[in-house]
């Protein structure tokens, strides 16, 4: 059976608050208030019924949490019967004090303020009409001090919690808010790994597709260009991995991943060096000084070069060549892919997806892509990457 706890110690509060109300009202009767100077008028002497009186003022403190203004409200009664009916108000003022500070602390603005004006209306009657005067208005004035500066460490208790919540709520709110920015740039993430396998996996697979064919063709007329052809395709495939090693070697959690640095600009003579092994002749040209890139732009460039040369091996046809052009200049980098177009594909059946991914690598950091066919015939993807002060 589980204990409501507040509930149990607002109990047990009642009680004691009960206890030392009855002992103060037996204790200080009119004989112990009159040295005191204190002015009694026909004040009753003490007896059961102002016991059961003070008990009854004390009772609602054991709800003061649930229902604080309700449990105010049946405190004050008992306290303005013993006023009526001639008891001294002093000792039930304990139960007063704790319920005045359990609305302030437990309620809005509007409602611990009418519970701090009914309290004071109390006080007042019982002041004006009650057998004990206080000698002179500054004793008035401190009990009513007393009841402000209660009420007042109430609302402070109040604020002190709803600021407490407002951080709580805060912090929960950043750590979805975090959740949510995790969630994003996994997200991303993927969709970054998902873009490089794509571009790796189709130059690679088209290298190597085009290379089997041909040492398929000379196989059987000049076995040692086909034995070339395989050790090409053998290199090309361990190049794959290697590169596929690296894009996904940062999910790896039980290993050390095996990473190495991304390609750029400066890996293109090797790049043309593998599509003129696979049979498409390739030149490179390289316009303006080289400068340094942003890792983005330049990986960027890479792929967008490896893309167009992929699609012109697959698409261009046989004896078609391919010109790649790097133009560095202060304002931008401009990359440009180019063949004859001999083949008969169509121009409109050379738009893959690996070209729409280039179109959002490109769209990423701001810059203009060009696909499409070239007018004295062939095919063309161009690129300007816009550079902000040279970099």
């Amino acid at each position: 059976m589980r204990i409501d706890r507040p509930l149990f110690h607002d109990t047990v509060l009642a009680v004691v608050v009960a206890a030392a109300s009855v002992t103060l009202f037996l204790l200080y009767g009119p004989e112990r208030l009159e040295p005191a100077e204190l002015t009694t008028v026909s004040m009753r002497a003490p007896d059961g019924l102002g016991a059961t009186l003070l008990v009854l003022a004390a009772a609602p403190i054991a709800v003061r949490r649930r229902w604080p203004l309700a449990a105010l409200c049946a405190g004050l009664i008992p306290e303005t019967a013993l006023t009526a009916l001639g008891y001294g108000t002093g000792a039930s003022g304990v139960s007063s004090l704790v319920l005045v500070y359990s609305v302030a602390s437990n309620r809005g603005l509007a409602v611990a303020l009418g519970g701090l004006l009914v309290s004071l209306l109390t006080y007042a009657v019982g002041a004006v009409a009650g057998p004990v005067t206080p000698p002179g208005p500054s004793g008035h004035v401190v009990a009513v001090l007393v009841l402000l500066a209660v009420w007042g460490a109430g609302r402070s208790l109040r604020l002190r919690r709803a600021y407490l919540e407002e951080l709580r709520d805060r912090a929960a709110r950043l750590e979805r808010a975090h959740a949510a920015d995790t969630r994003a740039a996994r997200a991303e993430e993927r969709s970054r790994i998902a873009r490089e396998l794509h571009d790796v996996v189709a130059h690679h697979v088209s290298v190597m597709t085009v290379q089997a064919a041909a040492a398929r063709r000379v196989l059987a007329a000049d076995p040692d260009l086909a034995r070339e052809a395989l050790s090409a395709i053998e290199n090309t495939g361990r190049l794959a991995m290697s590169e596929m090693r690296n894009i996904v070697g940062v999910l790896r959690t039980d290993a050390r991943a095996e990473l190495g640095p991304q390609p750029g600009v400066g890996d293109l003579p090797g790049l043309v060096e593998q599509m003129r092994e696979a049979g498409l002749p390739t030149r490179l040209r390289v316009e303006g000084e080289p400068r340094p890139l942003p890792a983005g732009v330049d990986l960027a460039a890479y792929r967008l070069v490896q893309e167009g040369l992929t699609n012109s091996l697959r698409h261009a046809g046989a004896g078609a060549e391919a010109v790649v052009t790097v133009s560095h200049a202060p304002s931008g980098l401009d990359v440009r892919v180019e063949d004859d177009g001999r083949g008969t594909a169509p121009a409109a059946d050379r738009t893959g997806h690996g070209l729409v991914g280039i179109r959002e690598r490109v769209a990423l950091y701001g810059g203009i892509l060009n696909i499409g066919p070239r007018p004295g015939g062939g095919f063309e993807v161009r690129a300007r990457f816009p550079l902000k002060d040279g970099q």
